[in-house]
């Protein structure tokens, strides 16, 4: 599927506004995490707005393809998006993390609309794919899941356990996205616990790898297409992102992984996002 420059620019006018309103709900919250929110709003973008079969009239379609954010805490992406496409209003954006809400700082399936799985749990949101792709294949039904994973949960042994049986069991039904932003909350990947050489471990483990430019919506769109035709065995994206992306002093700043901007903070980003046109 080749993007013309018309929906190119469609995709990236929804994922400026997808970071202004993730900014925004995480000011007025007074926590939350940006960077890896703002790494993934293209990846999030594409996936809600272009390549997925979703209906925000009816949640629970049963043949809706499935999105599950293993990363948990990068959920304000995630809202922002259902918000955009729907699911609840926009105004309850700003609801996040307050008491009572049904956006709170780690996505509840049990309460808001559009949320596949509750994770926060870090490494857990691959495995729960996996039963995902495989009770949809034994109920016939022509239908994705997709997961974001992070490179800081990447670390953990779940996720290569999780990848083995997705191997084992030839999950073509299943896309994995890696939001390769290259930083933790304690600092870089490769200072904390090296991931590399990332392509030759998923092969090992019977996955196809596609590495691409994760804010290139492009290189997004042929990956997720290139999976759907790969037969066999699923698919690993490995998505070179940025964290903080889009906000000038937030990009590769550790110090807004978990942290709120304050208002003046929130402001001099809006700022900057509204002059990039």
């Amino acid at each position: 599927m080749k993007l013309n420059n018309k929906e190119i620019e469609r995709l990236r006018k929804i994922a400026k506004k997808l970071r202004m309103n993730v900014i925004k709900m995480v000011t007025n919250a007074g926590s939350g995490h940006i960077g890896g929110s703002l790494s993934a709003a293209e990846i999030i973008t594409a996936l809600f707005f272009k390549k997925m079969r979703l209906d925000p009239r009816n949640p629970d379609w049963e043949d809706r393809d499935r999105f599950i954010l293993s990363k948990g805490h990068a959920c304000p992406i995630v809202y922002a998006a259902l918000a955009e496409l729907g699911y609840f209003p926009e105004e309850e954006l700003f609801s996040l993390r307050k008491l009572g809400s049904r956006l709170q700082g780690h996505p509840d399936r049990q309460l808001t609309p559009g949320i596949e799985m509750s994770t926060g749990s870090l490494g857990q949101g691959l495995s729960v794919a996996n039963g995902l792709a495989l009770g949809l294949r034994l109920n016939k039904r022509n239908v994705k899941v997709y997961v974001l994973i992070g490179d800081g949960e990447s670390q953990e042994g779940q996720i290569w356990e999780a990848a083995m049986t997705a191997g084992h069991y030839r999950l073509d039904n299943l896309c994995a996205i890696l939001d390769y932003n290259q930083m933790q909350i304690d600092g870089f990947i490769h200072e904390i616990k090296k991931l590399e050489p990332l392509n030759e471990k998923w092969r090992a483990f019977g996955w196809e790898t596609i590495e691409i430019d994760g804010h290139s919506f492009s290189q997004i769109i042929n990956a997720f297409e290139k999976a759907d035709s790969i037969k066999g065995r699923p698919t690993i994206i490995i998505a070179r992102t940025v964290k903080g992306k889009g906000v000038s002093f937030m990009e590769f700043n550790n110090y807004f992984h978990g942290k709120a901007p304050t208002k003046e903070e929130c402001l001099r980003a809006l700022k900057e996002l509204e002059k990039d046109d």
